[in-house]
């Protein structure tokens, strides 16, 4: 016994196909052919008809279910596809964001056995030989006996740019003859681990002649104590002015930051002037001497006071003989002697009387030089040197 549901349904489904049929034709073998020849071709059709029947074949079977009485429905009418809009894919889920976090910055703590087998390439010496070079060095290490560069103190280590990672810092230095260039250099890596140099700290020729040594603070800061001569030859080592600078780098190179930036007249030194009278020399005796007096005055212009007067430059031509020469305390310096007298206040001045023997044959005249001389018998230089020294040009 048939349901009177499904006799409806039969009777729509009858209905459907007896007025889609003339308009289906069945495809046949030239259209097999054609759709063999036109691949592509049959993707885009095979899927316009299937939005057809998926548009089409839902509606009929919805209206035949839900009609239970009226009239047959009109054939329906072909619908065509409407163009969907060119849509980008949905984007993948992007990575995990980097903008608050950098990659470490690579270890710049060199260590001086690493420094003194690398090649490195230094900043360039100022009035050098040729063997102090720059490039692809390979460090010496100290003390120096040639000239070449040479490792001389360090390493020491801080963060000196401030990117969470330890650099470098070292003083190298070159020979020069009887002094030497130097420059306190900043070493760190790559990120390939290759020693490079971030730059000169500070370097000789640049307001100074000398650097003795340096410290690194915390903050990244480099202190270096420099010297406005270099001893070296017949230079003390305590006659050089001496000062601590300190230097940071500001992105781009090392600068200054505190301390002086220049040196002034040297505090510890006077003026001391000289003048000569009175000359006297007698006839030469038996054996070509010559008895020679002389009267000299010094004042001392200041700004210090003299603890200690020394006269030197006429022992190589003659010998003391008399007067204030008797009360004579003899001092060595550096391979020279002095004769040590007495102290000279700022402003005040002392007048002496001298007599030399001087032999006649002597192929230059016997000279008087004035020098300071402190308490520790250091002499010291003067801010004058031209008036210091007289030469008795009336002996002969």
């Amino acid at each position: 016994m048939t349901e009177p549901d499904d006799i409806l349904v039969g009777g729509e489904f009858a209905e459907f196909r007896a007025a889609y049929a003339p308009v289906v034709h069945p495809a046949g073998t030239a259209a097999v052919r054609r759709t063999v020849r036109h691949r592509r071709r049959r993707t885009s059709v095979v899927t316009a008809a299937a939005v057809v029947l998926a548009v089409v074949i839902p509606v009929g079977a919805n209206a035949a279910l839900d009609r239970r009485s009226g009239p047959p429905p009109a054939p329906a009418q072909t619908v065509t596809p409407t163009p969907s809009e060119s849509t980008s894919p949905p984007p993948s889920t992007p990575p995990p964001s980097t903008a608050g976090s950098t990659p470490a910055a690579p270890d710049g703590r060199i260590t001086r056995s690493q420094l003194l087998a690398a090649r490195l390439d230094l900043v360039s010496w100022a009035d050098a030989p040729k063997t102090c070079v720059s490039d692809d060095v390979r460090l010496r290490s100290g003390p120096q006996n040639e000239s070449v560069p040479t490792l001389l103190a360090g390493p020491e280590y801080a963060d000196l740019d401030g990117d969470g990672a330890t650099e470098t810092v070292v003083l190298v230095a070159c020979r020069y003859g009887e002094a030497s260039g130097k420059q306190v250099l900043a070493f760190d890596r790559d990120g390939d681990g290759r020693i490079i140099t971030m730059g000169r700290v500070v370097g000789t020729r640049e307001g100074m002649d000398d650097i003795t040594e340096f410290s690194v603070r915390d903050g990244g800061e480099i202190r270096a104590h420099v010297a406005d001569i270099q001893p070296c030859c017949s230079t003390p080592e305590w006659a050089p002015q001496r000062q601590w600078r300190t230097y940071a780098w500001n992105g781009e190179r090392f600068r200054q930051v505190d301390g002086p930036t220049k040196f002034g007249t040297d505090p510890r030194l006077t003026d001391l002037a000289m003048t000569a009278r009175d000359v006297v020399a007698g006839p030469p005796d038996r054996e070509g001497i010559r008895k020679v007096t002389v009267t000299v005055t010094v004042v001392n212009r200041g700004p210090v006071s003299v603890r200690q007067l020394g006269f030197t430059g006429w022992y190589d031509y003659t010998r003391p003989n008399g007067s204030a020469l008797d009360r004579c305390r003899n001092v060595r310096l550096d391979g020279s002697i002095a004769c040590v007298l007495d102290t000279l206040s700022v402003g005040a001045s002392r007048t002496y009387t001298f007599t030399f023997d001087h032999p006649a044959t002597a192929e230059e005249p016997p000279t008087l030089r004035v020098i300071h001389i402190d308490s520790q018998e250091r002499y010291w230089n003067d801010l004058t040197w031209k008036d210091n020294e007289v030469e008795l040009t009336s002996v002969g």
